[in-house]
């Protein structure tokens, strides 16, 4: 979960540690042999925006750290700390992490951007790789994922399955990664259905249930037969199905909030990603460089159809899914036109820097760009 791109845990007794959410999750590193050859497990420490819960943004992390620790049995030994809000705090959860030995750090928020740049500097024998940031230093790495290339895909379906035309879109923060998916999206929807519209609404914030919940609702009462967001819990696909009407989760595959009106799931997944970095450390051959990952590296999939899904349309689906995997198709490609009428393409493929920055919303997304003070 992110930040504005402009603007851009205790250790010292156990009621302190729960007291900020630092749960061990694995059992201790095992005892040296008699010669003193064991070598201890790789301490990863893992810091979540959110609480991890059922579903969701930190709940799909922590499935990775959980697969990474199953892969690496033996190898590592992680300590997660959920609900970690962005800014002071979390660069004290970091120190914390950094100061109990932790030799491999995961911040999955963009928010924490800056205080693990900090807390890496203080500590420049731990590898810290962070979630969705620009800035790097010698042991800090970021990665990121093409979430825009599943909204894509998910904006098609939602397309040929909305009978009003009108899709609703619950919306974290006004940063790029988030007016990416909400583009592209809209793009996925106009190609099937070239009227069709998505009405956006802001929380700034990633994890409010209460308001995730009236922001679907709000959206609904303007037209929406289709809800997705982009937050952290599934209190905006529930609202919906409470509602009678379809939704298209995020993070994960929320079947199970929305039994009926789920048509799939943008889903993400980390296990490989994370299992990879970790052996990368363990082996002495890390080094700080971005990844970005999408539906080709399996990091972006999209959850089974609903069965109310046409065929045509999930073959459709899969057939711009594989050309998107190929590198035949690209969601920010040919004209693109914001929703004030300015030629932001004339043709070709939006580049990485032109996605990265992304600050407009395209043409069928109704309203204002949200303008930062």
């Amino acid at each position: 979960m992110f930040k504005n791109l402009r603007h851009a845990v205790k250790g010292l007794c156990l009621a302190a540690a729960l007291s900020v959410g630092l749960i061990p999750v694995a059992p201790a590193a095992p005892a040296a042999s008699a010669q003193g050859n064991a070598k201890p497990p790789l301490k990863v420490g893992f810091v979540f925006v959110s609480p991890v819960g059922e579903a969701g943004w930190s709940y799909q992390h922590n499935h990775g750290r959980l697969e990474m620790e199953q892969r690496l049995a033996g190898r590592v030994a992680t300590t997660m700390v959920e609900n970690v809000a962005e800014g002071p705090e979390s660069e004290r959860v970091i120190r914390d992490l950094a100061q109990q030995g932790h030799g491999l750090i995961f911040t999955t928020s963009f928010g924490y951007m800056d205080p693990t740049l900090k807390v890496a500097a203080e500590f420049p024998r731990v590898t810290f790789e962070h979630m969705g940031g620009y800035k790097w230093a010698p042991n800090v790495a970021t990665y990121n994922a093409r979430f825009y290339e599943g909204r894509y895909l998910a904006g098609i379906v939602a397309g040929r399955m909305s009978k009003r035309g009108t899709a609703g879109y619950v919306a974290g923060f006004p940063v790029p990664e988030v007016v990416q998916g909400i583009n592209a999206f809209t793009l996925g929807m106009r190609s099937v259905n070239p009227k069709a519209r998505v009405r956006v609404v802001w929380l700034n914030n990633w994890f409010d249930p209460a308001r995730e919940r009236d922001a679907a609702l709000t959206l609904i009462r303007q037209g929406a037969d289709v809800i997705t967001h982009h937050s952290a819990s599934p209190a905006a696909v529930q609202a919906a199905e409470e509602q009678g009407v379809m939704s298209i989760p995020y993070h994960s595959d929320m079947r199970q909030h929305a039994p009926r009106g789920q048509l799939t799931a943008v889903t993400h997944h980390w296990g490989d990603f994370y299992t990879r970095i970790a052996q990368d450390v363990l082996d002495g051959r890390w080094a700080a460089r971005p990844a970005w990952g999408g539906l080709k590296d399996g990091m972006v999939r999209l959850a089974p159809f609903s069965r109310r899904v046409p065929a045509d349309t999930v073959k459709l689906v899969q057939a711009r899914a594989a050309a998107i995997s190929s590198g035949a198709f690209h969601p920010f490609s040919g004209r693109i036109v914001d929703n004030q009428g300015r030629q932001r393409q004339a043709a070709g493929v939006l580049d990485e820097a032109g996605i990265a920055t992304m600050d407009y919303y395209v043409e069928g997304v109704v309203g204002s760009f949200p303008r930062q003070p």
